[in-house]
């Protein structure tokens, strides 16, 4: 673990760009204004850990140290920003600190999906988290990456493992052609790309329930929680198969330049210190929540365990999927190949076996 135990503070210490329209925090401010906000609610765990942890932590942690008070501004269930608007928001500073996807910025943040190229990792959040955390140490390009768009990046979040929930039953990988599947994002190439004959459907996570209520789907990849009572997905779908594409960490914590800039400079870094607080906590708390879910879904729903052979057999069909993506974004300037193979090293660094070791040359 000696590996994962340094914190993440160097992935916010880069350059502060201006220009957005956020209004500052003067520096001598008794009260600092955070308007907070993600597309999701608050049972979804990272934007729940927002509220109930990055929030409380922070508040207390400059209350205690700082003269300063901390009043927050909440914008969670889309309120002020959908799932798909959340990263302009903080660039353009509709809100000071957003948590979103990595999946809706697919052109911006082309590199950033890297552990979705190569599916089939770790189920482990933890491990996850820990392998994305290696990645961007290494590559310093990806938090940089924010900067071009206003904004610092405070934490990568992780969530918990990616399965298969679908209206119907299904037994072997050849089951699913013909099929209508929901994803978003570069996920749905785990779809395109494997020639089962799935047909991809795309939506944000909040409109997925009316999609399969009403035929536009009949499933969709997703971890366990959002398919239990959060989202409520298993009324429409009933069958939920523990295919373990893998626990990715393509979520992220923002901050607007601008904002960020205005704060004291003794408040930046409390801030800094619970955003990798909060990083670690998406890894630990998401290991924990999928055992309590996948339990409670048992219980409601029709649970598939295929083990290991239908897993490996999709694998296999996107075995050369990740050299052709890489090859793609190499031509688009990005350290593609690089970034894949670390991954793949820092996978098996925390102990994990890949069911196909993909190449990337």
């Amino acid at each position: 673990m000696k590996l994962f135990k340094k914190s993440l503070l160097g992935l916010a210490a880069v350059g502060f760009v201006a220009g957005s329209l956020a209004t500052a925090p003067s520096a001598d401010a008794k009260t600092i204004n955070v308007r907070i906000a993600s597309g999701h609610p608050p049972t979804v765990v990272y934007a729940g850990l927002m509220k109930n942890f990055f929030q409380k932590e922070l508040k207390k942690a400059v209350e205690a140290k700082t003269s300063h008070k901390i009043n927050f501004i909440e914008g969670y269930s889309g309120s002020i920003v959908k799932v798909f608007e959340v990263f302009e928001g903080v660039q353009n500073g509709v809100v000071d600190v957003g948590g979103f996807c990595y999946c809706f910025e697919a052109s911006k943040l082309k590199m950033h999906a890297f552990q979705i190229m190569l599916p089939f990792g770790t189920m482990d959040p933890v491990q996850s988290v820990a392998v994305a955390t290696s990645v961007y140490k290494q590559f310093p390009s990806l938090t940089n990456r924010f900067q071009k768009f206003d904004q610092t990046l405070l934490a990568i979040i992780g969530d918990g493992g990616y399965n298969l929930g679908t209206n119907f039953n299904w037994k072997k990988v050849d089951d699913l052609k013909g099929h209508k599947i929901l994803g978003a994002g570069l996920n749905l190439n785990w779809m395109k790309q494997a020639g089962i004959g799935i047909i991809p459907v795309t939506d944000g996570l909040p409109g997925w329930y009316q999609k399969i209520k009403t035929g536009v789907a009949e499933g969709g990849i997703m971890f366990p929680s959002a398919w239990g009572p959060v989202f409520k997905l298993h009324e429409v779908g009933k069958y939920y198969t523990t295919i373990g594409f893998g626990s990715i960490t393509w979520h992220g914590l923002t901050v607007n330049n601008r904002y960020w800039k205005g704060l004291p400079a003794e408040v930046r870094p409390i801030f800094l210190e619970v955003a990798d607080r909060y990083r670690v906590l998406t890894g630990s708390f998401n290991k924990k929540g999928y055992e309590k879910d996948m339990a409670w879904l048992r219980k409601n729903i029709t649970v598939n365990d295929l083990g290991p052979n239908p897993r490996l057999t999709w694998a296999k069909k996107l075995a050369a999927w990740p050299q052709q993506h890489a090859n793609s974004l190499e031509k688009a300037g990005f350290p593609a190949k690089a970034i894949l193979n670390a991954t793949l090293d820092a996978a098996e660094k925390v102990g994990y076996k890949w069911p196909v070791r993909y190449v990337v040359k």
